[in-house]
């Protein structure tokens, strides 16, 4: 089961919503095969039908596939509007939409781009791909049928994605830097939102948010597993390398308030939340 050159496939992709059916289908695919009689190999054997396709896994066009819409401009200068308007409400929950379509594509590059891994992983990212994929249409639904937008209609940043190509030759910094810091800051992020949009009158968005927020507790929890199994096969300390990969990558810090219910339900240690508290 060639599932990395799908995933490879399913980012190539430019339509929204030709790539949440490709990211939600290679799911499936995972399951059924897991569930079929190939789910009796060995871990060695299913490494190989996984990743022995490297040949393969040739990208003839630039990464990630994208809509030629939303402009992506600099962070600074999306603007930032009221969620107690229609239009700003539609602006702010685009940048969710804008989030969680990146989210797709960093989750399938994490299939993709890192061969070797144990099964487990891939598993693991097809899954956040999936539910992503699911959190994007639900968003965009909502912008559609009940605020008069869509996806592409206003501008976004790239942020997400342009950490995701700074670590795209360290899978350590990779988990360690996008799902367990970039996607960490949705769990602090989201619970203020839900509060100005549940004083909006957008309860349908509040929904919304509450399923991302479930599972993005679940994919920080994965990107939080893998980057300690990475430090534990390669010998380092994963609070101490944390900081050389942050400096290293210029990753930012994060800012409070801080989810800390939310980041320990992901698998934050102690120590880990408590240097969250350190001005240094």
């Amino acid at each position: 089961m060639e599932i990395r050159r799908q995933a490879l496939l399913a980012l190539s992709l430019n339509d929204p919503t030709h790539k949440v059916a490709a990211a939600q289908a290679a799911w499936s695919a995972w399951s059924a095969w897991a569930a079929g009689p190939a789910a009796a190999e060995s871990v060695d054997g299913a490494q190989r039908s996984l990743l022995d396709v490297d040949a393969l896994l040739q990208p003839t066009c630039p990464l990630p596939g994208r809509p030629p819409r939303p402009e992506l401009v600099a962070a600074k200068d999306v603007p930032r509007r009221s969620p107690f308007t229609p239009e700003g409400r539609a602006a702010l929950l685009h940048s969710v939409a804008h989030i969680e379509f990146n989210a797709i594509n960093l989750a399938l590059d994490a299939v993709w781009r890192f061969a070797g891994m144990p099964r487990d992983y891939y598993r693991d990212w097809l899954l956040v791909a999936a539910e992503e994929a699911t959190h994007f249409s639900l968003l965009r639904e909502h912008l559609r049928v009940n605020l008069g937008h869509d996806y592409g209609d206003f501008p976004a940043h790239d942020g997400l994605w342009s950490m995701t190509q700074k670590t795209a030759g360290d899978i350590t910094a990779r988990m360690a830097l996008v799902p367990r810091t970039l996607e960490a800051r949705g769990l602090d992020a989201t619970p203020p939102m839900q509060a100005k949009l549940a004083a909006a009158g957008d309860h349908r968005a509040v929904e919304i948010l509450a399923v991302i927020l479930r599972d993005e507790v679940g994919h920080v929890a994965i990107g939080n597993h893998w980057y300690r199994w990475l430090c534990d096969r390669d010998g380092l300390d994963p609070v101490a390398h944390y900081a050389v990969l942050t400096a290293r990558h210029g990753a930012p810090r994060p800012r409070a308030p801080f989810n800390f219910d939310a980041r320990r339900r992901a698998g934050f240690t102690a120590d880990e939340l408590a240097a969250l508290d350190d001005p240094r």
